[in-house]
């Protein structure tokens, strides 16, 4: 067996727990035990998403992942190397039994009611409405000439095509039953629309999923020392009088920092890199020929330097409203170390939801239901305004908080995190 396992051996969590590092890697998913050391690295997700489950019982999150069940556990058979002991049970760590049970049966309860089934109209819609979007964009400068106020507008309709929210759907594999067809659009979305890789965005974005809010884990909390987040990053920081930048003055600096470069320069620059590191050639090629057809639609009209002037402008646009939209539903939540907490109760301490309407709905690309997201990530988005009542009903139940926020308290509330972490850290350094 993988890894020099005993083939049809018995374990106690005790056991499992000890293979967690990186060399040597097992996991546990409906009571059978795997080892996925040498797995890992050919993992379609990534590596570092199912290493983050090394040691522990991994059977929710496999289960939200993928949506063909079947289909995947014909690569589990040869990393199988035997089960949990009859004595053990099935969950591990802190992780609550009776929530586990009832939020299996909710999923099967979803699964009966075809909430995981799509509706093709209202994603061939959105597809159509972004390329339309587009078209029209440059043809309003084809035809009405290159003055300031039609460059804003021109701007604005590349900004909002919100291609960044359906390649989004087809990255989680929400949209078609065949993974190979979700793939494909997700590389023509995000790579000829956007500029931008598919695996670079599935091994980032997926971490997120599988560890929300937890430092190592998630690589969206992971600052680069330029701001502090949570209550317990700050206090170490302080303590160990690490100042890299002035933190208690982060919720000024952010307005600088964060959404004017976020995606025009670090994740450019970061996409760039993963590309050309690993060879990911063919994700190059979709982001080359986005730039291809974007010079060769605007460098006639704007020149060279104009061009890039503009979707540098347009990208500075994008990444504001990236950034408000996604930081709202996590940066004011729980953010620390590993708890090894069930999936229901991880997930609602991470991520909290924006009220229902039909602008929030648009503005947010239905992400403002980020509860419901986080917990069924292949679940179309068109229907989590249907399984939201339940999650509710469940979290009432079991005394877990399901925060609703307005639109205006969650943007408010990214600040005032900001500012509570920076006051954290600076009485820390100063005084313990």
């Amino acid at each position: 067996s993988p890894g020099g396992g005993r083939d049809g051996g018995v374990y106690t969590w005790e056991e499992v727990q000890s293979h967690s590092s990186r060399n040597d890697q097992w996991l546990v998913i409906d009571r059978k035990v795997y080892n996925i050391t040498q797995w890992a690295k050919r993992h379609p997700g990534g590596f570092r998403v199912i290493s983050h489950y090394a040691g522990e019982d991994a059977t929710e999150a496999f289960t939200a992942f993928h949506p063909d069940l079947t289909f995947v556990r014909k690569f589990l058979k040869p990393l199988l190397i035997g089960e949990l002991a009859a004595t053990e049970p099935s969950q591990d760590r802190n992780k609550n039994a009776a929530i586990i049970r009832d939020f299996h049966s909710l999923r099967a309860q979803a699964e009966s009611e075809g909430l995981f089934r799509a509706r093709p109209l209202f994603f061939c819609l959105h597809l159509g409405h972004i390329v339309l979007l587009e078209a029209l964009a440059w043809l309003m400068i084809w035809l009405w000439g290159t003055n300031w106020i039609l460059t804003s507008l021109c701007a604005v309709m590349l900004a909002t095509s919100q291609a960044g929210w359906l390649q989004h759907d087809f990255g989680h594999l929400s949209v078609f039953k065949k993974s190979r067809w979700n793939h494909l659009l997700h590389k023509f979305i995000i790579g000829h629309l956007k500029g931008a890789s598919a695996n670079w965005w599935n091994h980032r974005h997926f971490q997120h999923h599988a560890k929300p809010n937890i430092f190592r884990k998630d690589p969206d909390v992971n600052m680069l020392s330029v701001f502090v987040v949570g209550t317990t990053q700050p206090v170490e920081y302080g303590i160990k009088k690490i100042k890299h930048m002035p933190y208690n003055h982060q919720h000024q600096y952010f307005f600088l920092v964060g959404p004017p470069l976020l995606i025009p320069v670090f994740f450019h620059i970061q996409i760039m890199h993963t590309m050309i590191s690993r060879h990911d050639w063919v994700d190059l090629v979709w982001s080359m020929s986005y730039y291809l057809r974007y010079f060769s639609c605007y460098i006639p009209l704007y020149g060279l330097f104009g061009s890039l002037a503009l979707i540098s402008f347009v990208r500075f646009l994008e990444s504001h409203w990236f950034v408000w939209v996604t930081q709202m539903n996590h940066l004011p939540m729980d953010i620390d170390h590993e708890k090894h907490q069930d999936w229901l109760t991880m997930q609602l301490q991470a991520t909290c939801n924006i009220e229902q309407s039909f602008f929030n709905d648009w503005f947010s690309g239905h992400l403002n239901f980020q509860i419901e997201h986080h917990l069924f990530p292949t679940m179309p988005r068109h229907n989590y305004h249907l399984v939201a009542p339940q999650v509710r009903a469940l979290c009432e139940k079991h005394g877990i908080p399901y925060q609703m926020k307005t639109l205006r308290q969650g943007l408010v509330d990214i600040v005032k995190s900001l500012k509570n972490s920076g006051d954290l850290w600076l009485d820390a350094y100063l005084h313990k």
